[in-house]
């Protein structure tokens, strides 16, 4: 009676230690197949990611990958998930380091993040094209987000269009990077960024705005035109 007792005590601990090692496992799974996406979406481009794919690269059966994600929609979607908490981890501590006094800073966050998205071995910005040639409607979610970036940028900033146009600056130069469309070196593109981020870089907005070069040329040489 005591033995039948003890192995029906080693039998619910077995179970209880499946159940539990389950979602364990679950998650590791998943991560390895996160992980096997983008780097067929970087090395072999977005049209390749299939789950015969993934299933190869990851060593996970096909039959595991369809019970986790179910369609190629979902994966997308685990994709956008895994970009998202990345940078917005990121993010955190970067603002997190900010001295407290630093004007804009919810821009230099932004800025350095997009800096940061350049940096990756597997370019998660490849994983956001994916998604977006495969469901626009993915992307609801990513727009409202930044719609809210967008709008303390401006709120913070004493001069929001100048701060616009430096963060649209950086996403400038990370796009043209992804799609291989930027003749600068890594040096050039390291220099911009640092002047993105220095504040003592732009004029501030209780200085009167001065006018383009040519236009002071302009007036200079027709001294008449600047009593008119």
């Amino acid at each position: 009676m005591l033995l039948r007792f003890f192995c029906g005590c080693v039998n619910t601990y077995l179970l209880l230690r499946e159940f539990m090692d389950n979602p364990t496992r679950s998650e590791r799974s998943r991560a390895a197949a996160i992980q096997a996406a983008l780097t067929i979406i970087s090395r072999d481009g977005p049209g390749q990611l299939t789950f015969d794919a993934i299933s190869r690269e990851s060593g996970i059966s096909k039959g595991g990958l369809m019970h986790q994600f179910q369609t190629k929609g979902n994966v997308l979607k685990a994709l956008l998930e895994y970009r998202t908490e990345y940078f917005e981890s990121f993010s955190r501590d970067y603002l997190a380091k900010i001295d407290p006094e630093e004007p804009n800073p919810t821009l230099l966050t932004q800025i350095a993040t997009t800096r940061e998205s350049m940096t990756q071995q597997n370019p998660v910005g490849h994983a956001i094209l994916a998604a977006l040639v495969e469901d626009p409607a993915l992307m609801t979610s990513v727009r409202e987000a930044d719609a809210k970036r967008i709008k303390r940028i401006k709120a913070e900033a004493a001069d929001p269009e100048l701060a616009l146009l430096r963060l649209e600056a950086a996403r400038g130069l990370a796009l043209s990077a992804l799609l291989g469309l930027c003749p600068l070196s890594d040096k050039e593109r390291a220099r911009l960024f640092d002047r993105l981020l220095d504040e003592r870089q732009w004029t501030s907005s209780s200085e009167a705005p001065k006018k383009p070069r040519s236009v002071r040329a302009s007036r200079s040489a027709n001294p008449s035109d600047q009593n008119a």
